[in-house]
Protein backbone atom coordinates (compact mmCIF):
# COMPACT_ATOMS: atom_id res chain seq x y z
CA UNK A 1 0.00 0.00 0.00
CA UNK A 2 1.01 3.48 -0.97
CA UNK A 3 1.34 5.92 2.21
CA UNK A 4 1.73 9.73 1.60
CA UNK A 5 1.45 13.09 3.53
CA UNK A 6 -1.28 15.49 1.53
CA UNK A 7 0.72 17.86 3.20
CA UNK A 8 4.39 16.73 2.05
CA UNK A 9 2.87 16.33 -1.46
CA UNK A 10 1.34 19.64 -1.39
CA UNK A 11 4.74 21.37 -0.80
CA UNK A 12 5.74 19.99 -3.78
CA UNK A 13 2.42 21.45 -5.75
CA UNK A 14 2.41 24.57 -4.69
CA UNK A 15 6.65 24.71 -5.49
CA UNK A 16 5.50 23.44 -9.18
CA UNK A 17 3.31 26.33 -9.13
CA UNK A 18 5.28 29.34 -8.20
CA UNK A 19 8.05 27.78 -10.45
CA UNK A 20 5.99 28.07 -13.86
CA UNK A 21 4.13 31.33 -12.37
CA UNK A 22 7.32 32.67 -11.58
CA UNK A 23 8.88 31.75 -15.19
CA UNK A 24 5.79 33.44 -17.34
CA UNK A 25 6.21 36.79 -14.76
CA UNK A 26 10.16 36.41 -15.63
CA UNK A 27 11.00 36.76 -11.66
CA UNK A 28 10.39 34.54 -8.67
CA UNK A 29 6.76 35.74 -7.28
CA UNK A 30 7.87 34.43 -4.28
CA UNK A 31 5.45 33.82 -1.39
CA UNK A 32 2.95 35.32 -2.62
CA UNK A 33 1.93 33.23 -5.36
CA UNK A 34 1.84 29.83 -3.14
CA UNK A 35 -0.64 31.87 -0.96
CA UNK A 36 -2.53 32.35 -4.73
CA UNK A 37 -2.15 28.61 -4.77
CA UNK A 38 -3.77 27.80 -1.64
CA UNK A 39 -6.59 29.93 -2.28
CA UNK A 40 -7.47 29.03 -5.53
CA UNK A 41 -6.23 25.17 -5.34
CA UNK A 42 -5.91 23.84 -1.96
CA UNK A 43 -9.84 22.60 -1.83
CA UNK A 44 -9.68 20.48 -5.51
CA UNK A 45 -5.89 19.04 -4.21
CA UNK A 46 -7.63 18.07 -1.12
CA UNK A 47 -11.02 16.33 -2.90
CA UNK A 48 -8.69 14.65 -5.02
CA UNK A 49 -6.56 13.42 -2.36
CA UNK A 50 -9.78 12.60 -1.05
CA UNK A 51 -10.69 10.66 -3.49
CA UNK A 52 -7.99 8.43 -4.08
CA UNK A 53 -8.36 7.59 -0.55
CA UNK A 54 -11.80 6.53 -0.60
CA UNK A 55 -10.86 4.36 -4.06
CA UNK A 56 -7.68 2.65 -2.46
CA UNK A 57 -5.56 3.88 -4.37
CA UNK A 58 -2.94 5.64 -2.38
CA UNK A 59 -3.03 6.08 2.08
CA UNK A 60 -3.09 9.76 2.76
CA UNK A 61 -2.33 9.88 6.59
CA UNK A 62 -4.07 12.84 7.44
CA UNK A 63 -7.47 11.00 6.24
CA UNK A 64 -9.46 8.57 8.04
CA UNK A 65 -7.95 5.24 7.80
CA UNK A 66 -11.51 3.62 8.20
CA UNK A 67 -12.40 5.63 4.86
CA UNK A 68 -9.38 3.84 2.84
CA UNK A 69 -10.86 1.75 0.20
CA UNK A 70 -14.16 2.59 1.11
CA UNK A 71 -15.34 2.58 -2.80
CA UNK A 72 -14.32 -1.00 -3.06
CA UNK A 73 -16.37 -2.45 -0.13
CA UNK A 74 -19.49 -0.17 -0.98
CA UNK A 75 -21.86 1.02 -3.02
CA UNK A 76 -21.87 -1.32 -6.16
CA UNK A 77 -25.46 -1.45 -7.28
CA UNK A 78 -25.48 2.22 -7.40
CA UNK A 79 -22.02 3.19 -9.49
CA UNK A 80 -22.92 5.23 -12.06
CA UNK A 81 -24.34 7.35 -9.37
CA UNK A 82 -21.20 7.32 -7.37
CA UNK A 83 -18.84 8.18 -10.31
CA UNK A 84 -20.75 11.32 -10.60
CA UNK A 85 -21.31 12.17 -6.61
CA UNK A 86 -17.52 11.82 -7.25
CA UNK A 87 -17.49 13.84 -9.84
CA UNK A 88 -19.41 16.50 -8.95
CA UNK A 89 -17.61 16.88 -5.10
CA UNK A 90 -14.20 16.67 -7.15
CA UNK A 91 -14.92 20.04 -8.72
CA UNK A 92 -15.93 21.29 -5.60
CA UNK A 93 -20.09 20.87 -5.27
CA UNK A 94 -20.75 20.38 -2.02
CA UNK A 95 -23.65 18.27 -0.11
CA UNK A 96 -26.43 20.67 -1.02
CA UNK A 97 -25.65 21.16 -4.63
CA UNK A 98 -25.56 17.35 -5.09
CA UNK A 99 -28.91 17.43 -3.53
CA UNK A 100 -30.34 19.84 -5.59
CA UNK A 101 -28.70 18.33 -8.66
CA UNK A 102 -30.44 14.91 -7.96
CA UNK A 103 -34.02 16.30 -7.02
CA UNK A 104 -33.76 18.31 -10.34
CA UNK A 105 -33.25 15.61 -12.37
CA UNK A 106 -35.66 13.40 -10.69
CA UNK A 107 -32.72 10.76 -9.06
CA UNK A 108 -34.13 8.94 -6.43
CA UNK A 109 -32.98 10.86 -3.49
CA UNK A 110 -32.07 7.87 -0.76
CA UNK A 111 -29.06 6.58 -2.78
CA UNK A 112 -27.87 9.99 -2.73
CA UNK A 113 -28.48 10.73 0.82
CA UNK A 114 -26.89 6.96 1.68
CA UNK A 115 -23.63 7.91 -0.77
CA UNK A 116 -23.44 11.71 0.87
CA UNK A 117 -23.36 10.28 4.42
CA UNK A 118 -20.92 7.29 3.84
CA UNK A 119 -18.32 9.82 2.11
CA UNK A 120 -18.94 12.46 4.75
CA UNK A 121 -17.08 15.26 3.30
CA UNK A 122 -17.52 17.35 5.83
CA UNK A 123 -15.46 15.66 7.59
CA UNK A 124 -12.57 15.68 5.70
CA UNK A 125 -11.51 19.22 5.83
CA UNK A 126 -7.36 19.40 6.02
CA UNK A 127 -6.38 23.06 7.08
CA UNK A 128 -3.61 23.79 5.23
CA UNK A 129 -0.41 24.57 6.94
CA UNK A 130 -0.78 28.57 6.43
CA UNK A 131 -2.85 29.95 9.09
CA UNK A 132 -4.11 32.97 7.24
CA UNK A 133 -3.50 35.17 3.93
CA UNK A 134 -0.15 36.78 4.25
CA UNK A 135 0.82 40.35 5.25
CA UNK A 136 0.30 42.75 2.02
CA UNK A 137 -1.34 42.82 -1.62
CA UNK A 138 -1.11 38.73 -2.57
CA UNK A 139 -2.18 39.85 -5.81
CA UNK A 140 0.04 42.24 -6.84
CA UNK A 141 3.46 40.81 -8.53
Amino acid sequence: MVMKSVHRECIEEENKYRWLESEKAGYDLGEGCVYRWVKDHWTGYLRARWVEHLQGRCFWIELSGNDFGLLTRAFHNHAELLDTILNKLKTGAENLDIISWAISNNIPIGPVYEILEALDVNSQRLSHRFEGPPRGNISAA
